[in-house]
């Protein structure tokens, strides 16, 4: 599997065997980010896809010094999940 951040598309992509996952965020305001929708295709659902896509972009945001916002429901359940790693980059 490949991810790819494209700033310019505010989203993390993740392609495996011609199909597509995606993470897309918002910059609301400075120093934030706001994650607001994954999509994985049907073919890559319940092989991990969102989860790496989840915790790229997290450790982007970590690297960038970015607090955090999780309107997606999935990222939302993600960091409550892994709440001892990514519960201090919440906004």
């Amino acid at each position: 599997m490949h991810i790819e951040h494209q700033p310019e598309d505010q989203t993390f992509y993740a392609t495996s065997h011609g199909y597509e996952g995606e993470l897309s965020y918002s910059r609301p305001e400075a120093g934030v980010v706001d994650f607001a929708h994954t999509y994985v295709d049907e073919e890559l659902r319940g092989k991990g896809v969102a989860e790496r896509l989840a915790e790229q972009a997290l450790d982007w945001a970590a690297s960038e010094k970015l607090r955090v916002r999780t309107s997606c429901p999935y990222m939302a359940k993600f960091v409550q999940k892994n709440h001892d790693k990514y519960q201090q980059l919440l906004a």
